[in-house]
């Protein structure tokens, strides 16, 4: 069974990288300015928590071939990994949908592979694949870190540069900084509340065994 996951892993890791790929080259065919479109590029959390997917799942698919369980700090990374896909799969469809975006253009399948596909996949992946270890509820604090220093990094850095990677993040929106405060909150709550209920899957006895 781990064998099969391993491979499944794999699999799904080379369509995440394919979809990041496949929207940078489909971007970068219309875009003048490339060292700064790269930067923005990857300033998008949908972009970096794809990209940590893929990296933990192609990490994971080696643990998958050569030993029955995973170890301790790959849950807490895999855990943090479905957090923020489970974020970006909740926030881009529910606020971002029907926004365009500024990458340049959207790339339809690599966008739905981003957006709904691998996110719906990671949390099953974390719910089904055997070889888990239970997490401390203090990982909590390790998983929202990543979080935190990106909403940091993009508010320091957007007034600088003038671009911010969502729309609800750009403090000239109707209601200025104080709606961007809200979202921000509302954002990191739910972190918070995904990141619990990733933590209580994992020391649920029948998804570990």
């Amino acid at each position: 069974m781990r064998t099969v996951f391993g491979v499944i892993r794999v699999i799904a890791a080379g369509v995440i990288i394919a979809a990041i790929v496949g929207q940078l080259i489909y971007s970068l065919e219309v875009t003048p300015d490339v060292p700064f479109f790269l930067v923005n590029f990857f300033s998008y959390f949908t972009i970096l928590s794809n990209a940590l997917a893929a990296i933990a799942l192609l990490i994971g698919a080696y643990y998958s071939f050569t030993v029955r369980r995973d170890p301790p700090w790959y849950n807490l990374s895999l855990a943090a990994v479905v957090t923020y896909m489970a974020t970006t799969g909740v926030v881009y469809n529910l606020l971002l949908r029907n926004i365009t975006l500024e990458q340049g253009r959207t790339l339809a399948w690599s966008n739905e592979v981003l957006h709904l596909i691998a996110p719906i996949y990671i949390v099953v992946v974390w719910i089904l694949t055997p070889g888990k270890s239970p997490l401390k509820w203090t990982s909590i604090w390790a998983i929202i870190a990543f979080p935190l220093v990106w909403a940091v990094y993009t508010m320091i850095r957007g007034p600088i540069v003038g671009w911010y990677p969502y729309p609800f993040l750009n403090p000239a929106q109707p209601g200025g900084y104080g709606a961007v405060v809200v979202y921000v909150v509302a954002i990191a709550g739910f972190i918070g509340l995904m990141a619990c209920a990733v933590i209580g899957l994992s020391r649920t006895r029948i998804l570990r065994s």
